[in-house]
C-alpha cells in the first residue's frame, strides 16, 4: 500500500460511513446513509468508492451483480495520521501552540482546560 495521504472530504464522509457499519458494505448502505443527505446519484458514489480502492483505504469483492467493500484502514489510524499531521503543519508538534490557538480563538472554555489537567495528570501517574 502507498503511503498514507489526506483524504478529501467526500471521500472522507464516506469512510466514516464505512467506519460506522459492519463489513462488507454496500453502496447501497453508503447511498442510504449519505447519498440522498448529499444528493449525490448512486454513479457518484461508485466513482468515489473505487477512488478509495485505489488509495488503499478499502477493498473490493464482486458477488453477482453487486460490489462490497471492505476497510483497509481503520477509523483510529486514520486520525492519528490526520491529528499528527495538523500538529506539524499548523502547530510544529506543539501542543502548548494548539491550545493556546483554540483558548484564543474562543474554542476551549476554562472547563475544557480544567479536564484537559486532570487527564495530563492521570497521564502523568
Amino acid at each position: 500500500m502507498n503511503a498514507m495521504k489526506k483524504l478529501p472530504d467526500a471521500e472522507f464522509d464516506i469512510m466514516k460511513v464505512v467506519w460506522a457499519n459492519e463489513p462488507p458494505i454496500t453502496t447501497n448502505i453508503i447511498m442510504q446513509q449519505l447519498g440522498n443527505e448529499r444528493e449525490w446519484k448512486a454513479q457518484t458514489i461508485i466513482s468515489l468508492m473505487l477512488r478509495l480502492v485505489e488509495r488503499g483505504f478499502i477493498r473490493t469483492e464482486k458477488n453477482g451483480k453487486e460490489r462490497t467493500y471492505f476497510p483497509l484502514i481503520s477509523k483510529e489510524d486514520y486520525l492519528k495520521f490526520e491529528t499528527g499531521d495538523f500538529m506539524e503543519r499548523f502547530h510544529g508538534n506543539s501542543f502548548a501552540s494548539l491550545v493556546a490557538t483554540l483558548y484564543n480563538g474562543k474554542k476551549i472554555r476554562d472547563s475544557d482546560l480544567d479536564e484537559l489537567a486532570r487527564w495530563l495528570k492521570g497521564r502523568r501517574e
